[in-house]
C-alpha cells in the first residue's frame, strides 16, 4: 500500500477548517485536521507547497518514520504551523492504518481503558441569571462538568461569553462557537484584570450556592494574569473546589507556575497553545500543573501527543485535551480515540459543531449520558463530503485582541 494522492481541503461551514485527505493505491482515504484558527492559510501553504510532494509514493504504515522525517528534515522545527501540518499527516496515517486493520483506531493504541470519556461544556452569561440559565441548559444536554465564564461589570466583551455582541457578519452566532470575526481586521475588546479578580470569586460563590458542591466546575483565565495575580485568583477560588483553573498565566514562562503553585491548591490546566513536549518539561517534571491541555491538531498528532501524555503520566498528570469548535470533527475524533486508550485520561473539552459542519464531516462518535465515545467504525470514524465542503469557501477571519483601559495591547 502506498499513498497515491494527497489533497488539502479548505472549507468554511460556519468557520474555517483545513483537512488533509490522503488516498492510497487500494482506495482507502485517511483524514487529518490541520486547522489553525486565524492563520489557516499558513498551514495550507505549508502542506500544499512543502509536505504533500513528500508524501506521494510513501508507505502509509510507517507512521513513526514519517513523523520523524517531517519534523527533522525541515530543520526549522516546532511552532504551530509546522506542528499542525505534521499532525494532519500523522492523524491521516493512523486513520489509514486502522482502516487497513479493520479496527477503530483506539484498538491500535492499546484498546479501551474506559467505557466513555467525561466531557465538559461551556456555560456563560453576562450576568448571574444568564449564567444560571446557561448552566441549566448544559445540564439538560447531559454535561456532567461545566466550564463557567462570566461577564465583568464595566467591560463590554469578555472571552468565552456566548451572548457578547459583535459587529461583523457572523452576528447572531454564539461568540464562544466562533470568536474569530469575518473581515479585514480583528475585533478589539477591553480588559481590566483587577476588576476581573474582584468579580470572579463572587460568581463562583453564587454558582455553588445555586448548583451545589458536587458539580465539577472549570474556569479559563485565557493567559491574562501575571503569576502573582494568578496565584491570588487560585487561592480565592479554593473554597469553591474547581476541577481546574485553566491558562491562569502565559505559560511560555514555565517558571512562573512555581509562584502560582506555592500559593494555591486549585488544580491547574495549561497547554492549548503548546506544540511540543519541550514546552512542558519544567511544568511536568516539577509537577506545576495537573492537566495537559494540548490538542492533537496543534501538537504533532497522535504520535507526539501520546508521548507527551506518557511523560506526564509519570508525574500523575492527566489529559485535558483542547476541544473547541476550531478543532474539526476529524481532530475531535482523534482526541477521543487517544483519550479512550490512555490510562491518564482526565476530561475532554467538548463543544458541539454546527449543522453545516456536521454535514461536511460525517461522524460516528457518540454522546450519551455525559460521556463521549469515538465509535467502532474502522479508522477514525469520520468521512469528508468533498462536494458539501465545496459549498463553503474560505473566509478571512481573525480572533479578537485586547486593550487595557489605558490603551495597552494585552493578552486576549
Amino acid at each position: 500500500m502506498i499513498i497515491e494522492q494527497a489533497e488539502v481541503v479548505v472549507t468554511s461551514p460556519g468557520r474555517n477548517f483545513v483537512t488533509l485527505r490522503l488516498t492510497t493505491d487500494d482506495g482507502l482515504v485517511g483524514l487529518g485536521d490541520a486547522t489553525l484558527n486565524g492563520r489557516e492559510l499558513a498551514v495550507v501553504s505549508y502542506l500544499r507547497d512543502h509536505v504533500v510532494p513528500l508524501l506521494i509514493g510513501r508507505d502509509p504504515h510507517r507512521i513513526e518514520d514519517t513523523w520523524q522525517f517531517l519534523y527533522r528534515s525541515a530543520y526549522w522545527r516546532r511552532g504551530p504551523v509546522t506542528m499542525a501540518a505534521i499532525a494532519a499527516v500523522d492523524v491521516a496515517l493512523w486513520d489509514l492504518k486502522a482502516q487497513a486493520a479493520g479496527m477503530p483506531l483506539y484498538q491500535l493504541l492499546g484498546g479501551a481503558s474506559r467505557t466513555g470519556l467525561l466531557a465538559y461544556g461551556h456555560a456563560s452569561g453576562r450576568d448571574l441569571p444568564e449564567l444560571f440559565d446557561s448552566i441549566r441548559d448544559h445540564l439538560e444536554q447531559g454535561y456532567r462538568a461545566i466550564r463557567v465564564q462570566t461577564g465583568v461589570p464595566g467591560l463590554n466583551a469578555v472571552y468565552g461569553v456566548a451572548a457578547n455582541q459583535r459587529a461583523d457578519d457572523t452576528a447572531g452566532a454564539r461568540y464562544d462557537y466562533e470568536p474569530a470575526s469575518r473581515g479585514a481586521f480583528p475585533q478589539e475588546e477591553d480588559w481590566d484584570t483587577r476588576a476581573y479578580l474582584r468579580h470572579l470569586p463572587g460568581v463562583f460563590e453564587a454558582v455553588r450556592g445555586e448548583f451545589g458542591p458536587e458539580l465539577p466546575l472549570l474556569h479559563d483565565g485565557h493567559h491574562r494574569m501575571t503569576p502573582i495575580q494568578a496565584a491570588k485568583l487560585g487561592k480565592a477560588l479554593e473554597p469553591y473546589d474547581l476541577f481546574w483553573l485553566e491558562d491562569c498565566t502565559p505559560a511560555e514562562n514555565q517558571q512562573g507556575l512555581r509562584l502560582v503553585r506555592q500559593h494555591t491548591t486549585t488544580p491547574l490546566a495549561i497547554g492549548e497553545i503548546f506544540n511540543t513536549v519541550y514546552d512542558y518539561q519544567t511544568l511536568v517534571t516539577e509537577q506545576l500543573i495537573d492537566y495537559v491541555r494540548s490538542a492533537v491538531t496543534h501538537t504533532g498528532g497522535i504520535t507526539h501527543l501520546r508521548k507527551i501524555l506518557d511523560f506526564a503520566a509519570q508525574y500523575q498528570i492527566k489529559s485535558g485535551m483542547h476541544g473547541p469548535t476550531d478543532i474539526s470533527p476529524v481532530g475531535m475524533a482523534a482526541a477521543l480515540h487517544l483519550g479512550l486508550a490512555i490510562h491518564n485520561f482526565g476530561i475532554q473539552e467538548y463543544m458541539k459543531h454546527g449543522t453545516r459542519t456536521d454535514e461536511v464531516f460525517r461522524q460516528t462518535f457518540t454522546w450519551t449520558d455525559g460521556l463521549l465515545h469515538p465509535g467502532d467504525q474502522p479508522g477514525l470514524g469520520v468521512t469528508l463530503d468533498v462536494d458539501e465542503a465545496g459549498k463553503y469557501p474560505y473566509e478571512r477571519a481573525y480572533l479578537p485582541y485586547n486593550r487595557l483601559t489605558d490603551g495597552t495591547v494585552h493578552d486576549w
